[in-house]
């Protein structure tokens, strides 16, 4: 059950990642990946293999050491949960850096590549894109109020 889940895990992230990276401005796209609820599919796997190992998964996360937490990534469940936790928060954060992108009007090749990288490497591509994003300018908000991540 484990591989099944952990083989779930991007094929379900997968198609909303496509559709940022090769139809940004595609008016699908926008209605899709405008819901947050994306990442929901893979919240449930991870709900899937963490509920039920609660009384090893809690210990490690309360009181973390490196022991602890190897020993915890080094069980097949650990691994597949700590995948389905990096999936669900690599695509919630490349959700908000293609939306924040739009907004701008950053040129989608290049937040493409970013977003490349965030599936690859998650922080350095949200590092990438913080990195470039002061280059563009945010629209004035016609509402007057702070944008959200929502």
């Amino acid at each position: 059950m484990t591989g099944v889940l952990f083989g779930l895990t991007f094929a379900l992230a997968a198609p909303f990642w496509a559709l940022m990276i090769l139809a940004p401005r595609w008016s699908w796209t926008a209605r899709i990946v405008g819901s947050p609820l994306i990442v929901a599919p893979v919240l449930a796997i991870y709900a899937l293999l963490v509920l039920p190992a609660l009384g090893t998964v809690l210990p490690a996360v309360l009181a973390p050491n490196l022991t602890g937490l190897r020993d915890l990534l080094g069980s097949a469940d650990g691994a597949a949960a700590a995948w389905a936790h990096m999936i669900a928060f690599d695509l919630f954060v490349g959700r908000w850096a293609w939306r924040d992108a739009r907004q701008r009007r950053v040129p989608a090749l290049v937040v493409s590549p970013l977003l490349v990288l965030t599936i690859l490497l998650g922080p350095l591509g949200l590092a990438a894109y913080l990195a470039v994003r002061p280059r563009w300018d945010r629209p004035a908000d016609p509402a007057g109020g702070p944008e959200h991540l929502g």
